[in-house]
């Protein structure tokens, strides 16, 4: 039960990032200030989702990692250091930040900044999410080889 509660609160976690991040790149570049306004309050209003999904990912992956001494098990964990530190530091403040410049209208430079920064900060979630994931993925079918 602890594998599929992992695999869905981490699948769920990377596809929001994913469409946060994408949500975002759209509405920058081919929405005006309103559509971005609202992409901006809609993605704050989704972190009430996907911090849950992180933590229970986070947690049900060290459990289930628990005693194991394979190498990717270390690398897995490393990284979600990397990913909460990323999202508790960059991500959710701007988060905050953009939601409330968007909501007054004021896309200025430090808007742009921030903008900027999240972006990077997203994409390198999402990449370390994905390496997670697929090094989940083949730690559950060496499981399951080694049950068969």
């Amino acid at each position: 039960m602890t594998h599929r509660l992992h695999a869905a609160s981490g699948a769920l976690a990377l596809l929001m990032i994913l469409g946060f991040w994408s949500a975002t790149a759209l509405s920058e570049l081919f929405g005006g200030p309103e559509l971005i306004a609202r992409v901006k309050m809609s993605i704050l209003y989704g972190m009430l989702v996907m911090v849950p999904a992180m933590a229970l990912a986070g947690s049900t992956g060290a459990r289930l990692g628990r005693g194991m001494r394979l190498p990717q098990v270390g690398i897995k964990m490393t990284r979600m250091k990397v990913i909460a530190a990323n999202g508790i530091a960059v991500l959710l403040p701007s988060a905050v930040f953009l939601a409330l410049k968007a909501q007054a209208g004021q896309f200025d430079t430090r808007f742009a900044l921030v903008q900027g920064l999240e972006l990077v900060a997203g994409a390198t979630n999402i990449t370390l999410l994905a390496l997670n994931m697929r090094d989940g993925l083949r730690l559950a079918a060496r499981r399951q080889r080694a049950r068969a």
